[in-house]
Order: C-alpha cells, then sequence, then structure tokens
C-alpha cells in the first residue's frame, strides 16, 4: 500500500477526488494576527516562541501554545502513562474511566467553554491534557502516600507543573495553569487557567457518578433533588447544564464562574460522590492498601537507590539521602498501577491478596 498516482502528487485513496483551490500557507504570524482579532479583552495571547524558562526560536506554524499542546501529547510518557492510572477504580473495566480518559473529557468540557468565551483554546487544550500528569499510581492515594515524604508534602497539581512537565520547556502560561488547576491552589494566572479548574471539577462529578452507577454502587434515582432538577441524571444532560452555566456567567460578568444556583448543584453533586463514592468503606480500605505499598516501594529505592533506572538516578545518588527519596518518588510516582503493584511483588515478595481488588496481573 503505497499510495496512488494522481495528476501531480500521490493520494492515498485510488478514487480522491478532493481538489482545493492550493491555499497560502497559514503561518504562525497570521495565526497570531488572527487570534488577536478574535479572542476576547483579557484573554491571553500567542506570542513568538512564548515565556519559556529556557528561550527558543519561534516555530513557523504553530502558535507557542499549539506546540505546547503537541509536547505534552507527543513528548512524554507522563501522559501516556495516565492510561494505566486510576480515576476512581483501580484498574478499571473496559467502561470505566481512567486518568487518560479523564484528561481527554475535561479537554473537550474545558474547549467547549473557551470557544464560547472566545479565549484562547490552544492554551486551555494545553493546561487540561497536561493538568493531572502529577499523578502517581492509585490516584489521589498517592498524595497520601509521598506526602510524609516531602517537606512541603505531595500535590500533584505542583508535582505535574514543576518535575514531570518542566522538562518539556513549556510556556509559563500552561505550566501555571497546570500548577494551579486544583481549587485548593492559588488561582491560575490565566481566564484559560481558570476554565479548565472549572472543567476538571464539571468532568468528574459527572462522569466519577456514571462509572458508579454503571458498577450498581449509587443509582440515578439517588442523586440530591436540587441536581436533578437542575440537569437530569444523564451525564450528558449534566454537563450540557454545566458547561451552559459557566458560559452563561462568564459572557454576562467577564468573571469565569457559575451563578449561585448551579454552582450550589454542582456543590451538591461533588459531596454526594464524596459520601457515596469515594469514601465509601471500599475505597476507603483500597486507598489504605494504596498508600501502603507506594510508600514500601519509596523505602525500597531510596535505600536502594542503585536498584533505580539509569535515566531516573541521578549521577552520585546515596542511599537515605533526600535526594534519593525524591528520585524514587519521581520514579515510582510515574509508575502506572499495573507495573507499580507488580514492582511490590517482585521486589517486596507482596502477597497479592493484600492489593487492592479488581489488580490482575494474569495477562
Amino acid at each position: 500500500m503505497h499510495g496512488h498516482e494522481g495528476a501531480a502528487v500521490r493520494r492515498a485513496h485510488r478514487d480522491s477526488g478532493s481538489q482545493l483551490e492550493p491555499p497560502s500557507p497559514y503561518d504562525r504570524t497570521e495565526r497570531e494576527v488572527d487570534e488577536d482579532a478574535r479572542l476576547a479583552p483579557g484573554a491571553t495571547r500567542s506570542r513568538g516562541a512564548g515565556h519559556r524558562a529556557a528561550p527558543e526560536e519561534p516555530d513557523p506554524a504553530r502558535t507557542c501554545f499549539e506546540r505546547d499542546r503537541d509536547r505534552i501529547l507527543h513528548g512524554t510518557t507522563a501522559f501516556r502513562r495516565l492510561a494505566g492510572k486510576t480515576q476512581v477504580f483501580i484498574f478499571p473495566e473496559d467502561h470505566q474511566r481512567t486518568r487518560l480518559t479523564h484528561a481527554l473529557e475535561v479537554t473537550q468540557v474545558a474547549t467547549s467553554i473557551a470557544r464560547a468565551c472566545r479565549l484562547n483554546v490552544a492554551l486551555t487544550e494545553a493546561i487540561a491534557l497536561g493538568h493531572d500528569c502529577g499523578h502517581g499510581p492509585g490516584g489521589h492515594a498517592s498524595e497520601d502516600a509521598f506526602s510524609p515524604f516531602l517537606p512541603d508534602g505531595y500535590d500533584h497539581a505542583v508535582w505535574g507543573a514543576d518535575v514531570v512537565l518542566a522538562p518539556l520547556n513549556l510556556c509559563a502560561e500552561t505550566l501555571d495553569g497546570v500548577r494551579n488547576h486544583s481549587w485548593s491552589r492559588p488561582a491560575p494566572a490565566t481566564p484559560e487557567g481558570e476554565v479548565v479548574s472549572w472543567a476538571d471539577r464539571i468532568a468528574y462529578v459527572c462522569h466519577d457518578f456514571e462509572d458508579a452507577a454503571h458498577v450498581g454502587i449509587v443509582s440515578p434515582s439517588d442523586l440530591p433533588d436540587e441536581v436533578r432538577e437542575l440537569c437530569g441524571t444523564p451525564r450528558r444532560e449534566q454537563l450540557h447544564a454545566f458547561i451552559t452555566a459557566v458560559v452563561a456567567a462568564t459572557t454576562r460578568t467577564g468573571v469565569i464562574g457559575m451563578d449561585e444556583g448551579p454552582a450550589d448543584a454542582l456543590a451538591a453533586f461533588r459531596r454526594f460522590n464524596y459520601e457515596r463514592i469515594y469514601m465509601r468503606p471500599e475505597s476507603v480500605t483500597q486507598a489504605g492498601q494504596v498508600i501502603t505499598v507506594l510508600r514500601a516501594l519509596v523505602e525500597h529505592y531510596a535505600g536502594d537507590p542503585a536498584g533505580l533506572p539509569s535515566d531516573a538516578r541521578p549521577p552520585d545518588l546515596d542511599s537515605g539521602t533526600d535526594e534519593a527519596v525524591r528520585a524514587a518518588i519521581t520514579y515510582v510516582g510515574g509508575m502506572t498501577d499495573r507495573y507499580a503493584f507488580g514492582q511490590a511483588i517482585a521486589l517486596l515478595d507482596w502477597d497479592p491478596t493484600q492489593l487492592p481488588r479488581g489488580v490482575d496481573f494474569r495477562s
């Protein structure tokens, strides 16, 4: 299959009939001009190579934020490994979300809002795709596992920006959006970053409920009345209601947010998920098992840094030092669920029956 000869160039399909009036290249400078005219006042503009820790030459075709998006997609294993990391359920079934599908759904919600509000869609997309790259195996339990080893604790948002994605030399605005997407953090410096903060919560509240309902942990009829009255029970209606609420409030006031009614409904939805899904006894037990395994792995590698892969081991690394602990956290934090629990069995003789239920090592 080498393609097919056409009038001037080789074509993919024998019967291809597509023909354009030959377009002139749509280069970065033209895109920046168009962007400047199209975006709302206060939206983030793309400028040349962008604000990067290490100066670079601008890309001839892509804006600086399009370049960031592409680097996250293609330039880091951390993004790809999200496919093997927990969203809610460890080693999920085919129809349940992983941390990767969560990132993709956040991106869809965020870009829908950004496009409607005339914000920078490429920057929004880059932040959303990268926002969870700092998560370790087992979801949020990894933060509790790693925090005791670090003076300032382990925050997946900060770690994702400053450790995982920093080597990509991303724009300051992109890293800021990743670093501050959690509501417990300071506000992002850009409106696009704030959109991702809302999109993250909207997406996970809706899809985590759908996953839990799929396996019978909760039922749509269990939802609080204020949630069902505002947005119904199907995910598509819920997403539509909350996205519409952000767009309506933002385009009316210029503030990235929701009016009181839908904001209260989203908060009630999130409380329901915490009480009935995230903090149910089985989830708490599972989180405890994850924490125990990950701490043991960090202690193992920190005590024997020679066991770290060469690309994860700084030179002259002595066992038990702060540098060894940080290298161990960086390595263990980058693992998928399956690999982390497999290493616990292989290196620490871990009893498989003491691993979180749902992890399957037969394949």
